[in-house]
């Protein structure tokens, strides 16, 4: 780690610890510490944005990201809207981030949301506006026009809120009538609506004292410096964009390059070649966003990368692979990555982020155990040649006041190690719960175990266990589970079988579930097929692939099996697979399937019911 004897000159005050790590100087809010940085490093660059995921279309200073948070404040201070809550509408960039300290700085609790698309059902906006209950909305121009023509579908959205186009701002605005406000540790900050993967989302209460505990953690964990850069590509209205890509930088006052998700999802080049140009050190995303550069990425443009100064290669939001993870390294070793570089870590936006993580400087921890025993809860280590093998990858484990304990989800008594239980968490980061949603805050935010009463936990509603020596090793979710003749199977190890028992299936987007009562369980496949197979598909072929698969490596009968239109399963913006939707597409018989052009094998009966 490095060491300055400068500690005031062209970066962040740092104080020195009795563990000999420079930290950044305590604050209780980020409001402190951007006035800060604003004050000791006025002209470095925050944060820069390109243009395509290319060229750089617009850069911040820090002092120049004050002084447009005032001028904002000062406004949102005029409409009295301080403790109110207001929507924060944007395509990817700089002006999201303004308007996100503008609100901290007016105490305006800001509600990031992605601005819905041309022709988009606004159901979900709706809700979200239903739960927080906005009073304002801040955008740009653009936006603003395009939703407004939307709104008109939706009557009871009518004059339910005012608008601010803030690349609109009146002139006589300036950053001086800005009054600083004072901030207390459990103020609200924001509210993190969540990725509703396994129900409607919920807004999650974070904490200015939450953010700041889980930017030290991320600091500590992740190893950074004061010469530390990130480039990030992720939402910035999502927990791990916003918190991970935006705030963390902000909190160390290192440099950021940020590009929009599309432009990644586009052409996956970009974001590797960002790290290369400004010789980043971190960055990352789900597990998917490392298939996809493998995929994607030709050896002649990895001939023109540098990636030697990758040293957190963050991967997390959804399940880890280890076959990822290697084939990554092995194919962009030539360029200077290295195994050590990746940083497997466990989070969730109800502890506003980071949860565990290893040691950055450490290769991924890998624990290969037997299925069959892992379907009945129990954890046994086998060699990796073993026929019913599954292979985990660490999570890493606590830091900093942090405390992780895996619980049985029935009896809530501590579950031993090696044994699958759910995780629960408490520590400083445990959010204050779901806004105005009192009941679901009590059984999620207010756990406690049966035996000894100790608590409040959170209950993160993941399966998982730990190792002997604390690592904790993420099985999977436990309102996702699959429980066919009473045996437990996880439907992300039945989705990859599917996914690898043809070529026509794309890798990452299937779902199975399960419909039925007990005793008459009925497995459910739906699956995405690769674009360039669609006019060519013999579905024959490709479902009798998918029930051969399932029932070899998982003695299962696939009862039905919808084979769907490239890029059509539902997911959240952080990429995982929205299964409780996509048995609601299912049922309701809105899934985009592809139609049969040759008689297909016969359909097993099945009694549509959740």
């Amino acid at each position: 780690m490095y060491l300055s004897d400068d500690n005031t000159r062209g970066s962040v005050p740092f104080r020195r610890t009795n563990r000999a790590v420079w930290e950044p100087f305590p604050s209780n809010n980020l409001v402190r510490i951007l006035e800060r940085q604003a004050t000791e490093q006025p002209s470095k660059i925050a944060y820069t944005f390109l243009d395509r995921g290319e060229t750089e279309q617009c850069a911040l200073t820090y002092e120049e990201l004050d002084k447009k948070a005032r001028e904002l404040a000062a406004i949102l201070q005029e409409s009295k809207l301080q403790g109110e809550r207001a929507l924060l509408m944007y395509s990817p960039g700089i002006d999201f981030i303004i308007a996100f300290f503008a609100c901290l700085y007016a105490g305006v609790i800001a509600v990031p949301i992605y601005p819905p698309r041309r022709n988009q059902s606004l159901d979900r906006l709706k809700a979200i506006i239903d739960d927080c209950q906005a009073k304002e909305v801040l955008t740009t121009s653009t936006i603003k026009h395009n939703l407004e023509n939307s709104i008109t579908r939706y009557r009871e959205l009518e004059g339910r809120f005012n608008w601010i186009a803030t690349d609109e701002l009146p002139r006589r605005i300036n950053a001086d009538q800005f009054q600083p406000i004072t901030i207390a540790q459990d103020d609200l900050a924001f509210l993190q609506y969540t990725s509703g993967s396994t129900g409607n989302p919920k807004g999650v209460m974070v904490s200015h004292g939450n953010l700041v505990h889980n930017q030290k953690m991320i600091q500590q964990a992740f190893g950074h410096t004061e010469r530390s850069k990130v480039v990030g590509w992720l939402p910035l209205f999502h927990d791990m964009g916003l918190i991970g890509n935006v705030l963390q930088p902000l909190y160390m006052g290192i440099p950021c390059t940020l590009m929009s998700p599309v432009d990644f999802l586009q052409k996956p080049y970009r974001w590797l070649k960002a790290i290369s140009e400004s010789q980043a050190t971190t960055s990352g995303g789900p597990n998917f966003a490392y298939e996809l550069c493998i995929r994607k990425i030709t050896d002649e443009q990895i001939g023109t990368l540098d990636l030697s100064s990758w040293q957190v290669a963050f991967t997390g939001a959804e399940p880890i692979r280890s076959q990822t993870l290697e084939a990554f390294a092995e194919k962009f070793a030539p360029c200077g990555f290295r195994k050590e570089a990746f940083y497997p870590c466990y989070g969730m936006a109800e502890a506003t982020l980071f949860i565990t993580g290893g040691l950055s400087f450490k290769a991924p921890q890998y624990k290969t155990v037997d299925e069959k025993a892992l379907e009945e809860n129990k954890v046994i280590e086998v060699h990796t040649s073993a026929a019913s093998s599954r292979t985990l990858v660490s999570c890493g484990h606590e830091w900093s006041g942090q405390q992780v304990k895996i619980v049985n989800p029935d009896t809530l008594i501590e579950c031993d190690d090696h044994q699958v239980g759910e995780i629960w968490v408490s520590g400083p980061s445990v959010a204050q719960g779901y806004w105005q949603q009192p009941q679901k805050t009590e059984e999620t935010f207010n756990a406690y175990l049966s035996d000894t009463q100790e608590g409040p936990f959170l209950r993160t509603g993941d399966l998982g266990f730990l190792s002997s020596d604390k690592e904790l090793f993420v099985t999977g979710r436990l309102k996702d589970v699959i429980i066919i003749r009473g045996r437990n199977h996880y439907p992300q190890d039945i989705e990859l079988t599917v996914e690898q028992s043809h070529p026509a299936l794309r890798e990452g987007c299937g779902a199975a579930f399960v419909l039925g009562d007990v005793g008459n369980e009925r497995l459910i496949i739906v699956q995405e097929i690769e674009r360039t197979y669609l006019r060519k598909l013999n579905q024959i072929e490709v479902k009798r692939a998918i029930r051969e698969a399932v029932a070899k490596h998982h003695g299962l009968q696939a009862h039905e099996i919808m084979l769907i239109r490239t890029a059509t399963i539902p997911k959240t913006s952080s990429g995982k697979i929205q299964r409780y939707r996509c048995k609601e597409q299912f049922l309701s018989e809105r899934l985009d399937y592809l139609a049969s052009s040759s008689p297909s094998l016969p359909k097993l009966p099945l009694k549509r019911t959740a």
